[in-house]
């Protein structure tokens, strides 16, 4: 099984205090830590020394086990009921914000490339998912490249040089990104 699940919400501890889980396991040469959202909410086996998971996720995974992502994204602080979250998803983004530097900065996902997206100046949401998947290390390679250089590999799958995001991902990513531009429009 190679699934990859991930829930955003605004405070991920008020569904884990609900919840039964147990924190996934990260292992990198020979140390042990806490997956930073991943957990598990079906039996699995426990370090109780380290308060995780037993079994590192990725060994987990193939063990048939189900780790879910549950991630704090304060985006949804400004949402004030479903219709709000409704229209401000349906709006189209203005891109042009992402240009002032001030603006950009403050966009999830995406501030801390302020001179890259100057360069790169995603314009869709087809743009903004593969300029996310470029700030990942495996498609690095690809920053200030033409859209059609771009398009060509990004979404290869080829994780040889490091790091990559599913396209699947960088769109739900995307949609986040232009409900931030939004939200952060509507508020001045």
């Amino acid at each position: 099984m190679s699934a990859d699940v991930d829930i955003d919400f605004a405070d991920r501890k008020q569904i884990l205090d609900l919840i039964k889980h147990v924190p996934a396991r990260q292992e990198n040469n020979n140390e042990v830590r806490r997956h930073n959202s991943g957990v598990f909410v079906t039996d699995i086996p426990v370090d109780p020394i380290n308060n995780c998971s037993a079994i590192d996720y990725r060994e987990a995974e193939t063990r048939g086990y189900f780790k879910i992502d549950f991630l704090n994204q304060s985006v949804y602080e400004l949402v004030k009921d479903q219709d709000h979250y409704d229209r401000m998803l349906a709006k189209e983004a203005n891109w042009n914000l992402l240009l002032d530097r001030s603006f950009c900065e403050r966009v999830v996902h995406i501030g801390n490339y302020a001179d890259l997206v100057e360069n790169m100046q995603p314009n869709s949401i087809e743009r903004m998912a593969a300029f996310i998947a470029v700030i990942r290390p495996g498609k690095a390679y690809l920053q200030r490249c033409d859209w059609d250089t771009v398009f060509a590999t990004v979404w290869d799958g080829d994780d040889s040089r490091g790091f990559v995001f599913k396209k699947s991902h960088s769109i739900s990513y995307a949609k986040l990104v232009a409900l931030h531009i939004n939200l952060l429009e509507e508020a001045g």
